[in-house]
């Protein structure tokens, strides 16, 4: 035993020399790649013996990942590093596993949400024949399935054991909170907050202060619950309250009003819920509220043509400037991407022009009167600005409603799973990751940021967390408080037969 466990020893430091070496002759002749190899080798054996340790790994670089093109500009295919890749090889691994083990949740399978992502990719990938690109096409789904099944499917499995459920967000929280602590140091560098310096202080992190600010938006409301309502012990509450000051800090520095009015816009939600209004009312008003607007839409619009405040440090300033259609900028661009996706839709209703082609294709579909000082016919600062007019564009009219098919089912679970737990923490994390998503939802009429990592992982891991709770968590919870119920009475019904006996 003394000589296996000598020899060992002796071969582990042979190849550490050997290591060290070759490294030394690399490193000398300017080649960096050779130091990566531990790194790498220490990745693979996490995604063969413990994926969940490599899920985990890639939540929490996903704040902190950083475009290729840093690194190398001008390359004709760009992703973040080193999320993406881990992504995709972590992909391969579930896919051959399921391929290998043939087991597989029929729960997760034939859950509601993940019909509604069947839906959602089946569409994509059909009208992905009919593109007017299709590499470009194929690739695009390929890197919507890096995101789904990773963290998705894998996702939901990895949060059937409950003690997982919090530290996803607690490990993505941690690699945020650096983020902030790097950004907000520049940004105090930078003539003190000021605001247009907002929109570059979080490179190389975050190349846009709308996403940047977004992930503010979709994280605070179940940090927010991980302070009042979890069951940790006083002093890990208030670090998570601390991140959770960092957070709220970082929302408001972003200067960003999408993100500022689909976070405020989360004290509706929490209302509607909270009195449990009925959703045929909500419908009932919506509805009218959309008719009123079609019939004013000229006085309304005109309204707004009066409205020359530019974006501004000042809070109420900024807020205002968001309906500024006449001279803000970055309004006037957003119509001018949603106007021509408006028409790539009409010139093909039923298939688009194929997923993840909008940048490609909509130079020719832009008026001149309707162009601003930032417009591109290259694509180069974001695409249609909406998570909803994008594929209308790119897939059809199906393009767009399985997006909102998507959607309504994710709110109406998470809302399904808050009503139906006895339990405050599943409550807690159920309410909390409903509100995020939902804050995404709402910015989605003015951004989309799906294609990228630094939204696609919280978002499918909040919807993750949601499934599980409602196929692994939401009943056991239930009946655990049946039974506290049942022995309360017991309690109750035996201290009263105690007291009969004593009389």
């Amino acid at each position: 035993m003394l000589e296996k466990l000598k020899n060992g020893n002796i071969l582990l430091l042979a190849i550490s020399a050997l290591f060290v070496g070759l490294n030394a002759i690399f490193l000398y002749f300017e080649i960096y790649y050779f130091m990566a190899i531990p790194f790498l080798l220490l990745i693979a054996g996490f995604a063969i013996f413990s994926t969940d340790k490599l899920f985990f790994i890639i939540v929490f670089f996903t704040p902190l990942s950083v475009s290729l093109d840093e690194f190398i500009p001008g390359l004709p295919v760009n992703m973040f590093l080193p999320t993406e890749p881990l992504l995709l090889g972590l992909m391969f691994i579930v896919i051959l596993k399921l391929a290998v083990e043939r087991k597989i949740d029929k729960r997760l399978v034939t859950h509601p949400i993940s019909i509604a992502i069947y839906f959602y990719l089946i569409w994509m990938f059909f009208t992905s024949f009919t593109s007017s690109m299709p590499a470009v096409s194929f690739k695009y789904i390929i890197s919507k399935l890096w995101f789904i099944i990773p963290i998705f499917f894998l996702g939901t499995q990895i949060f059937s054991d409950y003690k997982k459920i919090k530290p996803f967000i607690i490990i993505y929280s941690v690699a945020l909170l650096i983020v902030i602590i790097y950004t907000t140091y520049n940004h105090a560098n930078v003539n003190i907050f000021e605001q247009n310096a907002s929109h570059h202080v979080a490179k190389p992190f975050y190349n846009d202060h709308t996403a940047y600010g977004a992930v503010m938006a979709l994280l605070l409301p179940v940090l927010i619950g991980l302070v009042f309502y979890s069951n940790y012990k006083i002093n890990f509450k208030l670090i998570i309250l601390g991140i959770t000051s960092f957070v709220l800090l970082a929302l408001v520095l972003s200067y960003s009003r999408a993100a500022w009015i689909s976070f405020i816009g989360l004290g509706g939600v929490w209302l509607v819920v909270k009195l449990k209004i009925n959703y045929k009312v909500i419908l009932t008003v919506l509805t009218v509220v959309i008719i009123l607007f079609s019939i004013n839409s000229f006085f309304i619009f005109d309204m707004l043509s009066n409205n020359d405040q530019d974006s501004s440090a000042d809070f109420s300033k900024q807020i205002t400037s968001a309906t500024n259609v006449s001279t803000d900028a970055s309004n006037l661009e957003r119509i001018n991407r949603w106007n021509c996706a408006i028409r790539m839709f009409k010139e093909r209703p039923v298939f688009g022009w194929g997923p993840g082609t909008y940048m490609f294709q909509y130079a020719p579909f832009q008026i001149s009167y309707e162009k601003t000082i930032i417009s591109t016919n290259m694509g180069r600062r974001g695409n249609a600005h909406s998570e909803y007019l994008g594929p209308l564009a790119e897939e059809g009219v199906l393009g767009m409603i399985t997006f909102l098919i998507l959607a309504i089912t994710i709110i109406s679970t998470g809302i399904k799973v808050y009503h139906n737990s006895n339990d405050k923490e599943i409550k807690m994390l159920a309410f909390g990751t409903t509100l995020g998503l939902i804050s995404y939802f709402v910015h989605g009429f003015l951004n989309n940021f799906l294609d990228t990592d630094k939204l696609s992982v919280p978002f499918w891991g909040f919807t993750a967390i949601i499934v599980a709770l409602d196929i692994y968590h939401k009943k056991e919870m239930k009946n655990i408080g049946k039974t506290i119920e049942k022995n309360e009475k017991l309690l109750k019904n035996n201290g009263n037969t105690i007291e009969r006996n004593e009389k």
